[in-house]
């Protein structure tokens, strides 16, 4: 073949080439564009925020030190106040059920809330029976429509790692001074107010708690947790919620 040919026959072949080339693109294209819409989830509210940290921030898990396989377990997520009753919590359903706990500073409206709870459930690995929950005192930086709007975003990640779980949502409990920025009574009753409007219509339980511990403001040990006393007393109080509904289950 003379190199006038192989010439010839090589950029022939570079045309081919280019042809599928265009022609399998084109197919693909067409592909993608023909695919559900449902197949892109939209995004969540969380998803498009970007997280505004406290000057300390954290998380608190712990699970029993001997899980007894029998036992249903149980999980407490809140913050510092839920850590604080949860030992009573944990002590008052001794014999019953395997009580962990997820305790974050992340508030409702924050990106790294739901990463948190995932990760925290692949770390487990426990189906859990009940979830006890609260979210209210962190965050002051989100504003109360930034609570309402996040707040189904939070229910859904606790649906996500507790499928089939009954669910207990605990109020928000009052301060005992009005920190500004921080948590005040009104903002509190806010958030406990928005959050009450989710609750009743997924037809979650409630364990009010900022009710029970308004009869016990000489419990404080600052200005926003309570002491060992006030804490049994919020731990009973949600030990007796959880057994009530591990009853009916």
């Amino acid at each position: 073949m003379s190199e006038g040919s192989q010439a010839a026959g090589g950029k022939h072949e570079r045309r081919q080439s280019m042809k599928f080339k265009f022609i399998r693109l084109s197919a693909l294209a067409v592909g993608i564009a023909a695919l559900p819409v449902t197949l892109i989830p939209a995004p969540s509210y969380a998803q498009n925020r970007l997280s505004t940290p406290e000057e300390i921030e954290w998380t608190w898990e712990v699970r029993p030190a001997h899980v007894d396989s029998k036992l249903p377990n149980v999980l407490l997520v809140g913050d510092s106040i839920t850590r604080n009753y949860y030992p009573e919590t944990q002590r008052q359903l001794s014999g019953v059920a395997n009580v962990y706990l997820m305790a974050t500073s992340a508030s409702v409206g924050d990106p790294r809330l739901a990463g948190q709870l995932a990760d925290f459930s692949v770390m487990e690995a426990v189906h859990f029976e009940v979830v006890h929950f609260n979210n209210g005192m962190h965050g002051w930086t989100y504003s109360e429509k930034d609570y309402r709007a996040a707040f189904p975003s939070f229910l859904a990640a606790l649906r996500a790692i507790a499928p089939g779980a009954s669910f207990v949502w605990a109020t928000t409990t009052p301060v005992r001074a009005d920190a500004v920025p921080g948590p005040t009574s009104a903002r509190i009753d806010a958030r406990n107010s928005i959050a009450q409007i989710f609750i009743r219509d997924a037809g979650i339980a409630v364990d009010d708690q900022h009710e029970l511990m308004t009869h016990h403001s000489d419990q404080y040990e600052d200005a926003v947790h309570f002491n060992p006393a006030g804490a049994a007393i919020q731990g009973r109080q949600a030990a007796q919620c959880i057994r009530s509904w591990l009853a009916k289950r």
